[in-house]
């Protein structure tokens, strides 16, 4: 009856049964909360108190859609649509829909490795780079449950592998961190290594993904498309140069001030200025890019409110801890119910960062007394942070692809990213974790 097992359940049964996010986020937390000890109002509490977690990332979300309305209008998306048609033809066949989804796929993939290091802008680029490109793949038929594994493989693979930007901060800052303190004779150096084949496990999901699970055709319409981009058949050149101004000045200082909304608010400045949306219309624009992120804002502020509820009743404690009683002496089951233990804290609090300071406390000893090696320490307690990222309706690594496949309507959160992810990722990372726990 460990409250965190049963909101985490909880919430994701409800999810499943398409109830929406928010409700089964709010109502599992105040379950979580109350098997936990709390008292009604106490759970009220923390759940309110964590809410202002989640307000910056909801308000950057709604700037950014607001910012994506404007690079819409100026007519670059509809260009690079019409470029791209065109250059595989106008029409889907065979061969040039399989040099079309290659290409796409690719460059998705660059694109989101390349948003954790190179330019580290995390989730910021899909809503400005995702709705543009729908039109193109509605005409080409590409199930949008692959372009969710894609992005996600991207999001989440990268900063587990490479030491550098957002993965500088998780093997480095945070994970060898919290080795070292806990007693674990622990190299930067080893952690690439130690996490390579839990990585590969997720490469070989992908390759599922897009080989087998989503390579069929599938329909989606068009009128639902242009409804909310509408198609322009005549280009502005000075819009064209506005976008790529606004553009670059929103990433520029997006790096700079680490500030998505100061980035997305001058580039909508930038865009108004320019003429590309009128003074009177901006109004409108900044509604219609509120509307489409919206969901996205409200479930990422109740994900910090049910995460703080899960903190305040301990339970997350109590589960690891209860791990070395219910193991035994068995080394293989050791590092299985970690793994499922990680899987489960990590889709509730809906952050890898934030769940290995929880978990290591108890892992690293447990696994010195089980005689695990450094190096399988290392892919334990890291593969059992990542765990759930790529599953969890409340993580930034599902619902930032969610926020731009979904900007028709076309797309739903749990059945076309949240289910996609965690059966191609998670259960890879369980195979292969465990594999590298018991081989290094």
């Amino acid at each position: 009856m460990n409250s965190v097992v049963i909101a985490v359940s909880l919430m994701l049964l409800l999810s499943l049964l398409r109830i929406n996010v928010v409700v089964s986020l709010t109502l599992s937390a105040i379950v979580g909360g109350l098997i936990g000890g709390l008292s009604l109002n106490d759970t009220i509490a923390a759940f309110n108190g964590g809410l202002g977690g989640g307000a910056t990332i909801a308000l950057s979300y709604a700037m950014l859609g607001a910012f994506a309305v404007a690079i819409s209008r100026s007519g670059i998306t509809d260009l690079l649509a019409q470029k791209v048609i065109n250059t595989f033809g106008g029409t889907s066949n065979t061969n040039n829909v399989f040099w079309f989804k290659t290409i796409l796929f690719a460059a998705i993939l660059l694109v989101s490795v390349s948003s954790q290091n190179l330019v580290p802008v995390h989730i910021a680029f899909i809503p400005i780079l995702i709705p543009p490109l729908l039109h193109v793949m509605a005409q080409f038929n590409i199930d949008r449950r692959a372009i969710a594994c894609v992005i996600t493989l991207g999001l989440t693979a990268t900063y587990m592998l490479l030491p550098v930007g957002f993965g500088g901060i998780f093997l480095n800052n945070i994970l060898l961190a919290n080795l070292t303190n806990n007693g674990l004779d622990a190299q930067a150096s080893d952690l690439p290594l130690a996490m390579a084949l839990p990585v590969a496990g997720m490469v070989l999901g992908l390759i599922i993904a897009l080989m087998f699970s989503y390579r069929k055709p599938r329909q989606y319409s068009l009128e639902k498309i242009l409804a909310v981009e509408p198609e322009n058949k005549q280009f502005n050149l000075t819009h064209i140069v506005v976008a790529f101004i606004a553009i670059i000045v929103a990433l520029a200082l997006q790096l700079y001030a680490d500030s998505i909304i100061l980035g997305a608010l001058a580039g909508f400045t930038i865009f108004t200025l320019g003429g590309v949306i009128r003074f009177k219309e901006t109004q409108d624009a900044f509604t219609q890019g509120v509307r489409m992120m919206a969901m996205i804002g409200f479930i990422m502020i109740a994900a910090a409110g049910f995460a703080a509820v899960l903190k305040e009743t301990n339970g997350v404690a109590t589960l690891v801890s209860s791990l070395g009683e219910m193991i035994g002496e068995n080394k293989g089951l050791a590092a299985m119910l970690m793994l499922i233990v990680g899987l489960l804290i990590t889709m509730g609090i809906g952050s890898s960062f934030s769940t290995i300071p929880i978990i290591a406390t108890i892992y690293v000893p447990l696994c010195m007394q089980f005689g695990f090696s450094p190096m399988a320490t290392m892919a334990l307690v890291g593969t059992a942070a990542a765990l759930g990222d790529a599953g969890s309706p409340a993580s930034d690594s599902t619902l930032g692809p969610t926020s731009g496949l979904n900007a028709d309507g076309q797309h739903d959160h749990i059945w076309d990213t949240v289910v996609p992810t965690f059966i191609h990722y998670n259960i890879p990372l369980i195979i292969f974790g465990w594999a590298a726990a018991m081989i290094l």
